[in-house]
């Protein structure tokens, strides 16, 4: 996969939302910033401050933090064409407590805030197209939050495999009992006891 291939997919997952003409790419591009992370690389950790936006061209990432047992709870995972961040940290400017870090080999393109600042003036339709994003991020927290208040671990278990078979595949079973705010244990016997309801 080259450069222009990887600048071509973000940009090409822009316009489904916003209409771009070539004046616009010409100032989006050498404000990109294409990243490869290894399998297991950590690109952002707790303590430092999370200065871009971060989409996923391929592979598989997640983020988390540790308790105060060093328990994970993994607060987010994402594949292709998925954008990635702590965005507590990015829009108040203090120090994450968080790791974001790659599941599988990972290519991100990330856009730093200074510069999506500028492209927001220079390029007004990107700032409708980052708007859309917050609001669906902040709709899907507060719709994940009140499924896991509400709902048992299994009901919540086959949704996440419903809506996310793509990343259920793809990701560790440890991760998505951490996701889910399980044990891999309680996974793995949900898992046994309900295997025909599953298949």
């Amino acid at each position: 996969m080259t450069n222009d291939d990887i600048v071509d997919s973000l940009l090409s997952h822009f316009t489904e939302t916003i209409h771009l003409d070539e004046q616009d790419i010409v100032l989006i591009v050498p404000k990109l910033e294409v990243k490869s992370l290894k399998r297991k690389e950590i690109l952002l950790e707790p303590g430092q401050v999370s200065r871009h936006m971060r989409y996923i061209v391929k592979g598989s990432m997640r983020s988390y933090y540790l308790d105060d047992n060093s328990q994970e709870h993994t607060l987010q995972l994402g594949i292709e064409q998925w954008w990635i961040n702590d965005l507590y940290s990015y829009l108040s400017d203090k120090p994450s407590k968080m790791y974001v870090q790659a599941i599988e080999h990972s290519i991100v393109v990330q856009i730093s805030k200074t510069n999506l600042e500028i492209l927001y003036r220079e390029v007004p339709p990107m700032s409708d197209f980052f708007r859309v994003k917050m609001q669906r991020a902040y709709v899907s927290l507060q719709e994940r939050t009140i499924e896991n208040m509400s709902i048992d671990a299994f009901e919540r278990y086959c949704n996440f495999i419903a809506e996310y078979r793509d990343i259920e595949q793809r990701v560790p079973q440890y991760m998505i009992a951490s996701y889910l705010g399980i044990t891999p244990e309680f996974l793995s016997f949900l898992r046994k006891k309900h295997m025909n309801s599953l298949s």
